[in-house]
């Protein structure tokens, strides 16, 4: 079978296909063919060299495939069930702690970017009715941790305010979550073109940030006083204006640095004063996960996929990655 490296020190020239020997499922474990993964930042920076892993791991944190066979004592899984991958395989359910976070795939551990290989029976759950293998892999990284920010965390109720900042697979699917709950939704953006397709899917307001620097201000101003919830992706460079953003009493879910901002400045008397909210959060449990798919499979959403690639083509996929044009989820199918 085929599987895709990262050989050191990393970056798009060093992302090798090796073959390798087809593994069979010790106990507790199944043999998935796997048929898709989707991209998300951390696979970025694991590709890259911005994140280290030893040489020779498989990338990509994100699987969707089939169960082709199973191990002594597996009961929950059968041949021929399509299943998708957890961000974390040993975080099955609670709060987090360092012995359900020390397992990451793609990085700590292998990763989806492989024909086939063996892993937990409980580390991967089902995916939505309906779903193609591409589809589902754009959930376990990106709709996990939208559904973590806005439902777990954030307790989102009908007729709730949302800010989303940008158009990646995370923003998108927060944005889906959101209306489907009843909620309203606001969103920033540098491009006039996906300004209007996130009006077209039902946003009621869109700044672009390039031209507002004080974008916070301004989205305050447009949902009559702040919104109740937002999903911060770009870290320092964004929390400053997402704390403006947000209403008295609100809540700020911090989820990614897109913007570079590893570090950055927050007004610290807007955060006590407004009494928010403010929370990180890294990708969430199987139990977050399977609530999600219920979810998924009751309201219908599908995923926003913006264009797919080839087994081989990680490193053209991560070029068009940095190029900032997608709306939605790039993914890998083959």
């Amino acid at each position: 079978m085929k599987s895709v490296v990262v050989k050191q020190p990393g970056g798009f020239d060093n992302l090798v296909v090796v073959e390798r020997e087809v593994p069979t499922p010790k106990r507790g474990e199944i043999l998935v063919k796997w048929h898709a993964t989707s991209l998300n930042y951390h696979d970025f920076l694991v590709g890259v060299g911005g994140i280290p892993v030893p040489d020779g791991r498989i990338p990509m944190s994100d699987g969707a495939g089939e169960v082709m066979a199973i191990g002594e004592d597996v009961h929950n899984w059968k041949v021929g069930d399509k299943v998708m991958s957890l961000f974390f395989p040993n975080w099955k359910e609670g709060r987090p702690d360092f012995i359900k976070m020390v397992l990451v795939n793609g990085e700590t551990v292998d990763g989806f970017l492989t024909e086939q290989s063996c892993v937990s029976a409980e580390s991967v759950t089902a995916i939505p009715n309906g779903y193609s293998y591409a589809e589902a892999a754009t959930l376990p990284c990106a709709a996990a941790t939208a559904w973590r920010g806005l439902m777990v965390e954030g307790g989102l109720q009908a007729g709730d305010s949302v800010l989303i900042e940008g158009t990646g697979g995370m923003s998108i699917f927060g944005l889906q979550f959101a209306k489907a709950a009843g909620a309203k939704v606001y969103a920033t953006t540098s491009s006039d073109e996906k300004a209007e397709r996130l009006v077209d899917m039902g946003v009621e307001g869109v700044v672009n940030y390039k031209d507002d620097e004080r974008w916070g201000k301004t989205i305050n101003k447009l949902s009559g006083g702040g919104v109740d919830h937002v999903l911060d992706v770009g870290g320092g460079s964004t929390m400053k204006q997402s704390i403006e953003a947000v209403k008295i009493g609100g809540h700020v879910s911090s989820i990614g640095i897109l913007s570079g901002g590893r570090k950055g400045e927050i007004t610290f008397p807007k955060l006590f004063f407004k009494q928010i909210r403010l929370i990180g959060i890294a990708v969430g449990s199987r139990e977050m996960q399977e609530k999600m798919v219920e979810a998924i499979n009751i309201s219908g959403i599908k995923p926003i996929i913006d264009k797919s690639f080839g087994f081989d083509q990680l490193g053209e996929a991560f070029q068009y990655q940095t190029s900032g044009q997608h709306f939605g989820k790039i993914v890998l199918e083959w």
